[in-house]
């Protein structure tokens, strides 16, 4: 979700240097909007693995 947030980021950069206003900020919404998504997932999954105790092994 944040690699889709960061897309949508720069693509409404591009759009905006381009001078596609409408488009840069629609795509700026959608990025925020996910952005904000991943924040709110990885709080709870965050307070959710402490809560459990159980400690997952890191990724190899």
């Amino acid at each position: 979700m944040l690699g889709w947030a960061l897309t949508f980021f720069l693509l409404a950069v591009v759009a905006a240097v381009l001078g596609f206003g409408g488009i840069a900020g629609t795509l700026a919404w959608a990025a925020k909007w996910l952005f904000g998504a991943f924040v709110i997932l990885f709080v709870i999954t965050l307070i959710a693995n402490l809560v459990s105790g159980r400690r997952t092994p890191p990724p190899v």
